[in-house]
């Protein structure tokens, strides 16, 4: 990403979507507003923004439909609006593909706030040091060896390192996880992570890749130690 940011904002209350566009505008982007979800695919593959401001609720298709839609064919980061404060509608948003939520009614500096997060990250992506990740195969390898991964921590793995820098809770961690741990408490998470951090750290010694952060859980990064 290189210049003016392009956000594009889909919003159906022209009121509220004229008013967050103003609002990144005066943060020194470029922002431009859909009103329908099922005009965004073609809009996005017209010209790709470096972020979209999605609401859930839309005519047309409906802000997880248009996410999912999205991930078929691009990682362009997705800041979803939403009037539905149930937790369980923030991690299905969440596992649809969209990299962050806003509960309306919301402050539109607050949304400027969390774009220019996204952004930041997106410019300072973390590399991958040879870290890679095939989910279609389920293998994940660290300088070009294959580490030998249980399914859940692959899953741990794979969910913490597709966002570097992002702290996750272990609940959050273990509604990503689904079926394979009905019968975990979130205080199992901490030992599959101590089992996680073993096995990276024989193909990477001397690197911490995966952090604890006190009384809230875990994030991936490439600090040193």
């Amino acid at each position: 990403m290189s210049g003016t940011p392009h956000v594009l904002v889909v919003e159906d209350e022209p009121r509220l979507a004229a008013l967050v566009a103003d609002y990144l505008r005066a943060a020194g982007m470029d922002a431009a507003t859909l009103d329908r979800g099922d005009i965004v695919v073609a809009a996005v593959r017209a010209r790709m923004p470096d972020l979209i401001v999605l609401d859930l609720m839309l005519p047309g298709a409906g802000g997880l439909t248009v996410c999912r839609d999205l991930r078929a064919f691009c990682d362009v980061p997705i800041l979803m609006l939403t009037a539905r404060v149930e937790e369980v509608d923030r991690l299905i948003g969440l596992e649809a593909g969209a990299d962050d939520y806003v509960c309306k009614p919301f402050s539109p500096r607050e949304v400027v706030a969390r774009v220019k997060a996204i952004l930041r990250r997106q410019r300072h992506d973390v590399p991958t040091h040879g870290l890679d990740i095939d989910a279609d195969r389920h293998v994940a390898r660290l300088n070009g060896q294959p580490l030998e991964l249980t399914p859940l921590e692959f899953r741990l793995l794979a969910t913490l390192a597709a966002a570097p820098g992002r702290v996750f809770s272990r609940d959050q961690l273990l509604d990503r996880l689904h079926d394979d741990v009905r019968a975990l408490t979130d205080r199992a998470i901490d030992s599959h992570v101590k089992n996680l951090r073993r096995k990276l750290d024989r193909m990477a010694p001397g690197r911490e890749l995966i952090h604890s952060v006190y009384g809230v859980g875990y994030r991936f990064g490439w600090d040193e130690v």
